[in-house]
């Protein structure tokens, strides 16, 4: 089988050295970022001078590309190119944030990639010496001086260690830690006076993206994370005879050096090479995101940079290398994941909406609850009605992510963080296996990961969480109940009541009484002039009691003033 080590490695990040951040080889203990300044600048070993020739070169870059007369996409993408590997990260991260930047830009940053110059072969042995305190002989028998990939973080070569295996040696540039994290301190002065001049929800969206920022240079800054999650990963593939990643060494990974297994494969970004291989594409697609789905919605632990240069093959498995980038979901948040799905294929804007709301652990007041499901009817039937096959992923999380922005909903950064992977992968799918639909699997999956036993058990679940909360509101009623009848038996109970409507009401309940009060007037009229005609008193006229007779004219002038009051009234209403 062809070996493809450029193709293999090419996706690790890095960076070109500055001399103004002297390479300290002594481990680091990285600090949260809402820490105080001075702790953080003397962890990192940045200086006033650093800090204003940093700010200097971001300047005359920003210039170089006429930042203040408008940026086009393309140009905004090169620019953060040019700044360095912290600003092709907030371009990643931007490139998610549909609601703080218009798509066009959002499509250009995704091609974003840190690929950088090579840095010396002296540099990574010096590197690697300062690592291990001891020669590099001594460790390794021999080191390839051509990489196998550079970029803008870390640079890969291929080596044999002195007991013979063959491995990739990935060395942090020196001097790029220190860089990023003056990067992420400009950021984060510039956050701050931003809220004198911008928007208060435009400032919370940019903090945001500079708390991701920080959260990403803590894990790829610190290689034996990615060690970590190489043991972790390698782990997960046990079962799977499918899928594999490469082979940490522990006792060699540091903070700035990653020692793992030497895979020879093909990069999924040669599809014809794998074809004359013998592999099937589909196949490998299928299987690809199966996986992929077992790690969001079942393990919840994946891989968060799926793009190609990261995914390769080798002896009939899917291997997938550069962990430096993972993420991490608790068994809530895949259960809505979930969910949600589902209430898109079933077009149920309620289950939708309650899924975003236990997504973000937050409630909105009930006077928004039926703008936000208006909006989600929306959404919902522009990607609830189409085939899988033609479903934009990458646009339905930016149209839930505008909504979500909308209504001040928050959604936890590891969401994000699984929209910005699916979006990276259904890139590839398209790219280099357009015949997979990952949706499609994606669904499949969890359908027939849920047996009948399964579906009853959930089913039971919720049903017994829905008659524990009916049961505690019937206790509550009752409770209620047994105050107000209290309270009626002591004469204290009060009843208030409302008419909503302004003073028309009042008006159309007023004629009411009064026309019921002169129908009885009339029919006390109609009675007693009738006792009186029975009774005979006198005088009498025309043969009638006088007082009877003068009885029934007034009864029958007041019914024909109820009539026509109702008749004339009528009509008058329906005029209006």
């Amino acid at each position: 089988m062809p070996d493809d080590p450029l193709g293999a490695y090419a996706g690790v990040d890095s960076y070109a050295e500055d001399d103004d951040y002297a390479y300290d080889p002594r481990p680091q203990t990285l600090e949260f970022f809402g820490g105080r300044r001075n702790d953080f600048s003397s962890r990192y070993h940045l200086t006033r001078r650093g800090r204003l020739k940093r700010i200097r070169q971001i300047w005359k870059i920003c210039s170089r590309f006429d930042v203040f007369h408008g940026l086009t996409p393309v140009k905004m993408r090169l620019m953060f190119e040019a700044l360095g590997p912290t600003f092709v990260k907030v371009g990643q991260i931007l490139s998610m944030r549909s609601e703080m930047l218009p798509q066009s830009f959002c499509d250009e940053l995704s091609k974003l990639r840190a690929d950088a110059d090579p840095m010396p072969y002296a540099t990574v042995l010096t590197t690697l010496e300062h690592e291990y305190g001891r020669p590099v002989k001594e460790i390794f028998s021999h080191i390839d001086p051509t990489p196998l990939g550079s970029a803008s973080l870390a640079q890969v070569h291929r080596a044999t260690l002195v007991t013979g295996e063959d491995v990739a040696v990935k060395v942090q540039r020196p001097g790029v830690r220190e860089i990023m994290a003056q990067d992420v301190d400009i950021m984060r002065s510039a956050a701050k006076y931003a809220t004198k001049f911008v928007h208060a929800a435009q400032v919370v969206d940019l903090r945001g993206v500079v708390e991701e920022l920080w959260e990403t240079f803590e894990a790829e800054t610190d290689f034996l994370v990615e060690a970590r999650n190489l043991r972790d990963f390698k782990e997960f593939c046990g079962p799977y005879k499918y899928m594999d990643c490469p082979k940490p060494y522990m006792r060699l990974c540091t903070q700035h050096v990653v020692v793992m297994e030497y895979i020879h494969g093909i990069s999924v970004s040669h599809p014809r090479q794998l074809v004359a291989a013998g592999y099937d594409l589909k196949e490998i697609g299928t299987k690809l995101v199966d996986n992929y789905a077992t790690q969001i919605l079942d393990d919840g632990f994946f891989h968060a940079d799926p793009h190609p240069g990261n995914i390769m093959v080798s002896k009939g498995r899917i291997v997938l290398i550069d962990l430096g980038m993972t993420g991490r979901l608790n068994a809530k948040t895949r259960s809505v994941l979930q969910e949600m799905i589902f209430a898109v294929a079933k077009q149920d804007s309620p289950a939708l909406a309650d899924g975003l709301l236990r997504f973000a652990g937050s409630e909105t007041d009930a006077e928004d609850y039926p703008a936000l499901l208006a909006d989600l009817d929306v959404i919902v039937k522009e990607f609830g009605t189409i085939d899988l096959k033609d479903l934009d992923i990458a646009s339905f999380l930016n149209s839930l992510t505008q909504l979500a922005a909308r209504h001040h909903i928050e959604v936890p950064s590891s969401v994000t963080t699984v929209g910005r992977a699916l979006v990276t992968l259904e890139g590839l799918l398209d790219e280099f296996i357009p015949d997979v639909n990952m949706i499609e699997i994606i669904s499949a999956h969890i359908a027939a990961a849920k047996s009948k036993r399964d579906m009853a058990k959930d089913e039971a679940r919720s049903l017994g969480v829905e008659g524990a909360k009916a049961l505690h509101g019937l206790l509550s009623t009752l409770g209620e109940a047994k105050v107000a009848t209290r309270m009626l038996t002591r004469g204290q109970l009060r009843f208030n009541a409302e008419l909503v409507g302004g003073d028309e009401p009042m008006r159309m309940l007023s004629d009411m009484v009064n026309r019921v009060t002169m129908a009885l007037i009339v029919v006390g009229l109609f009675v007693g002039s009738s006792i009186v005609y029975y009774a005979g008193i006198k005088p009498v006229v025309f043969g009638i009691p006088i007082v009877g007779f003068m009885g029934y004219v007034v009864a029958f002038v007041l019914s024909a003033w109820i009539v026509f009051d109702i008749y004339f009234k009528g009509r008058k209403s329906k005029r209006r």
